[in-house]
């Protein structure tokens, strides 16, 4: 019944099923730990036959219920929740590649993300190879290598904005053999659902729309459960007998879960990557109103940027929603709600007026933040960029009189009257 509900249905209602007298909501179970009454219990939980809690750090009831439902909301067969978005991306690599193997990732990949395929994973032994999205499939193909053990990319990119080609990608992956993970951070499930597109997994940072309210840091990853991990032998870990678990098999015993139990009994045990059970609430909250909240932010946003594209102080716009956007088609195609609420453009006179334009928002907070029910403005170049040189910068999109803009949920004159304020002054 819950999988044929609206998607605004499952957002408020979820998978948790108070019984008689118990909490209408999924409360908050700020313990560490769990009473049993039998050494066989506890035996049956650590051997993985008994679903029930063990330790917080592997699992919690508040936390269950946020990842129920994110993963209804997917489509998928099972969620995993982190006490990051950082840690769930880097968590969904790690469960499937280790040293000496390689990843295939898109270019234009948020900036902590890439930093972490980039930088870090290279010294975990894991190697990555970055190619441009516009690319051909022959092209992108070339990148792959044997030891390739999956492909990753944005449903819209962050800062670019271009909006992913789900079809080419899908397509690239099966040829491939590997699972596309999807990053639909800024899709969010309202706006995207990349199961349904060919992906097999999809990562969020919940600190953005899910949470909404810039209260929580948190992500969480979702299976689709729909990748053949024993074909051609290739994923050993899900496939042979692990160890510490006296040698279970994790695709014979949990199937198409496999891959996420995996990630949650090997890696978030070992790593404890692990969401505080408020922050999981306050996830499980914000996703109630997810989809209204996306609306206002899709049409406020488009509404911005159409102002901001006749506005005489500004050189260019970029927002997938506009017909002028290069993904304006794939925009349409793949996110026909709406193309979330964070957008760019370009003011005259440059770092100068870009600063001055930032710092005359009165409304709209300087806040090195996105995906808030608030309104956030940033100048990049001044501020979260400013270490790189102007080449580096403008090789990592960020030009000097770029204004990054997070449109959030309140009336939208009362956004452009600050914008046209700000405007004015920055031009004086």
């Amino acid at each position: 019944m819950q999988k044929s509900w609206k998607i605004e249905t499952q957002a408020v209602q979820g998978t948790y099923e108070p019984r008689p007298t118990e909490p209408r909501i999924p409360a908050i179970c700020q313990s560490t730990t769990y009473k049993y009454d039998s050494a066989d219990h506890v035996a049956k939980l650590f051997d993985l036959e008994l679903p029930d809690h063990m330790y917080t750090r592997i699992s919690n009831p508040t936390t269950a219920a946020f990842e129920g439902k994110i993963a209804l909301m997917e489509g998928g067969v099972g969620a995993l929740a982190t006490s990051s978005g950082q840690a769930a991306s880097a968590l969904a690599i790690l469960n499937i590649c280790r040293n000496g193997q390689h990843l295939v990732a898109t270019g234009t990949l948020y900036g902590g993300t890439y930093s972490l395929f980039a930088n870090t994973l290279p010294k975990m032994g894991v190697e990555v190879s970055f190619v441009n999205p516009e690319a051909s499939l022959e092209e992108l193909q070339a990148a792959f290598r044997p030891e390739t053990r999956c492909l990753f990319a944005e449903t819209i990119g962050n800062p670019g904005l271009n909006v992913l080609d789900f079809a080419k990608f899908s397509e690239l992956a099966k040829r491939m053999n590997v699972p596309l993970i999807i990053d639909n951070t800024f899709g969010t499930p309202y706006l995207c659902k990349p199961l349904e597109l060919g992906a097999h997994i999809v990562v969020h940072s919940a600190t953005k729309y899910i949470d909404g309210h810039g209260t929580s840091v948190g992500g969480v990853i979702v299976d689709g459960g729909t990748f053949d991990w024993s074909r051609e032998g290739k994923y050993p870990e899900l496939t042979e007998p692990d160890s510490s678990y006296h040698g279970l098999r994790y695709m014979d015993t949990f199937g198409p879960a496999a891959y996420i139990v995996k990630a949650r009994v090997q890696y978030m045990r070992d790593l404890g990557a692990t969401p505080a059970p408020q922050n999981s609430f306050l996830f499980n909250q914000g996703l109630t109103t997810l989809p209204l909240r996306m609306e206002r932010h899709c049409s406020n946003a488009l509404a911005l940027a159409a102002y901001l594209q006749q506005h005489s102080s500004v050189t260019w716009v970029n927002y997938p929603g506009l017909k002028s956007h290069p993904s304006y088609d794939l925009g349409r195609e793949y996110l026909p709600k709406g193309c979330s609420g964070v957008l760019t453009f370009g003011i005259k006179g440059g770092r100068d007026a870009g600063i001055k334009f930032m710092e005359a928002c009165r409304l709209i907070a300087l806040v090195v933040h996105v995906g808030d029910a608030r309104s956030c403005v940033l100048h990049p170049a001044s501020t979260t960029h400013r270490q790189l040189s102007d080449e580096q910068q403008i090789a990592s999109g960020v030009s000097p009189d770029l204004i990054r803009v997070s449109v959030g949920i309140e009336h939208i004159d009362d956004i452009i009257a600050d914008v046209e304020q700000a405007l004015r002054v920055s031009q004086n």
